[in-house]
């Protein structure tokens, strides 16, 4: 099973049932064979993100946003990865960004809102 698509289709299937950890094996692999596929890399974040593997996670929503700068979900997510790490500092400017992208979006808000208030705490 390496062909880049089966590998995606599989991995983002187990990722939708909420298998997180089993969708990283697929989409790493298709990751692997298509590294600029900003698809796969995104879903191969949100799977590890769902592991709870935040660090990993940020690598990917980050190579993301290096080749699609204004993917507003990928700028979200990273911001998410770092505050799940502790590095609330950090995730103040892609939470930031993103919300500035899609000001409809409350979660998005909330979380930069977040993210502000504790970097402000530990400053």
């Amino acid at each position: 099973m390496d062909d880049v698509y089966e590998l995606f289709v599989r991995g983002t299937e187990l990722l939708e049932a909420g298998h997180n950890h089993q969708a990283t094996i697929p989409l790493t692999r298709a990751r692997d064979l298509a590294p600029d596929k900003t698809s796969i890399r995104e879903a191969l974040g949100r799977a590890l993100f769902g592991a709870q593997r935040y660090e990993q996670a940020a690598a990917e929503f980050q190579a993301v946003i290096e080749r699609a700068p204004t993917n507003d979900f990928a700028l979200f997510c990273l911001g998410r990865s770092l505050q799940m790490l502790g590095r609330h500092a950090e995730a103040r400017q892609p939470l930031a960004q993103a919300a500035g992208m899609q000001p409809g979006r409350r979660d998005y808000r909330i979380y930069r809102d977040r993210a502000r208030a504790r970097a402000e705490r530990t400053a």
